[in-house]
């Protein structure tokens, strides 16, 4: 069977309601945001989408990152807790506004950072937290908050895979001070390159605005550029395919929920293999389906069961990412600007100890975790050949 795949069309939405919106746009002859209106709509509809006062596209989500990141502003040396399983496109923007990403460990069943590891992680150059909701599952966001009003640290919510997932009640990206989304190829709703950001908070979102606009007060009465900032715009284009895309938000959201519970039913007692963990008044939005291979029961572990998924044309991924964050070259050879080593040259010891023994749950994460590609395309016979194809070759497996 040949499973839907994000990366072409059999597992993306696209129809003619994006093909409308794209042809009106190169009707009318302006493709700049600064000028048109689709842009703008979709910023509109998304803020009122995640009940927040403010929302700006952007050109990816490393961009979006980036802007939240300048609009907290800051100082050099300063530092930025951040998660040690996520992509460099979610770090990179912090070592770029000369701070120092200091990363928190995570918890091995849910592979987010908690209230426990990023307390950990501060000190007092703690500028911000930056909480990556990763596969779709949200992180505990009411002990992390309360931590972060105490210290009187904002905290950015990285929302790249957790469109519409929900912490206490709440969407991600509406409880902590910045949401960053991501719209690349194979999110929830794509444009193929793209982002957004959102804020409740009057300051954060002009610093937000101007930083996309490379800090030109568009509107003001005497505008100038305020401040070092980038053009991070999105283009009409894009606009009008994330307005067709954001109708079909929440029928995406309701098909990889409704999926993964048909195949969390069928996985739930198989021996060696648990299903996603969430906690407790959450709601795990799916971008991607992760089990945990416990490999003293599974020979060969999650990549021993991801080579027999593949001989069923299953793609899986062991360990999600080779290595933890902090293991990549740029953060142990420190190659950032030249042979400056800067921003490190500012940074504590401590907050630039990558020691593996400080980071248990990573390393027990990545050891055990094989995530599944997941799509909103998905039919029950699809599910049932996932769920049929790891019964057998966990039971083939088992020790």
């Amino acid at each position: 069977m040949t499973l839907p795949s994000d990366q072409e069309a059999s597992g993306r939405t696209f129809d003619d309601s994006e093909i409308a919106l794209l042809s009106e746009a190169l009707k009318s002859g302006t493709l700049t945001s600064t000028k048109g209106r689709f842009v703008r709509t979709f910023e509109e509809r998304f803020a009122s989408l995640m009940g927040v006062g403010a929302a700006y596209a952007c050109a990816s989500g490393s961009a979006a990152v980036h802007t939240a990141v300048a609009a907290i502003d800051p100082e050099p040396g300063d530092e930025i807790v951040t998660t040690s399983i996520t992509d460099m496109g979610a770090l990179a923007p912090i070592i770029y506004q000369g701070a120092i990403p200091v990363f928190a460990d995570v918890d091995p069943r849910t592979y987010n950072v908690t209230a426990e590891t990023i307390e950990k992680a501060l000190s007092e150059r703690t500028r911000a937290i930056i909480v990556t909701h990763l596969f779709g599952n949200p992180c505990d966001m009411g002990p992390i908050m309360e931590l972060a009003r105490s210290r009187r640290v904002p905290v950015i919510e990285d929302c790249a895979q957790s469109f519409l997932a929900k912490s206490g009640g709440r969407v991600t990206g509406s409880l902590g001070d910045i949401g960053c989304f991501s719209l690349q190829q194979g999110k929830h709703i794509s444009t193929g390159e793209g982002g957004i950001v959102t804020t409740d908070d009057e300051r954060l979102a002009r610093r937000m605005f101007l930083f996309i606009n490379k800090a030109w007060g568009y509107g003001d009465p005497n505008p100038d550029h305020y401040f070092l900032a980038l053009n991070y715009r999105m283009s009409e284009l894009q606009g009008a395919v994330a307005l067709a895309q954001l109708d079909k938000l929440e029928t995406v959201v309701r098909a990889r929920i409704a999926a993964a519970a048909k195949l969390t039913e069928r996985l739930q007692s198989l021996c060696g293999i648990e299903t996603p963990f969430i906690s407790q008044d959450n709601v795990h939005t799916y971008w991607k389906y992760c089990l945990r291979v416990h490999d003293d029961v599974i020979s060969g572990g999650a990549p021993g069961l991801a080579r027999l998924l593949k001989e069923r044309g299953i793609a899986s991924a062991p360990r999600y990412i080779q290595k933890p964050a902090f293991m990549c070259e740029v953060f142990q050879k420190q190659r950032t600007f030249g042979e400056s080593r800067f921003p490190f040259t500012l940074a504590r010891a401590e907050a630039v100890d990558y020691n593996p023994t400080r980071f248990p749950g990573t390393f027990e994460a990545l050891h055990s975790v094989l995530a599944l590609p997941w799509n909103e395309n998905y039919t029950d016979e699809h599910v049932d050949y996932i769920a049929d194809s790891i019964v057998e070759a966990a039971e083939s497996l088992q020790q």
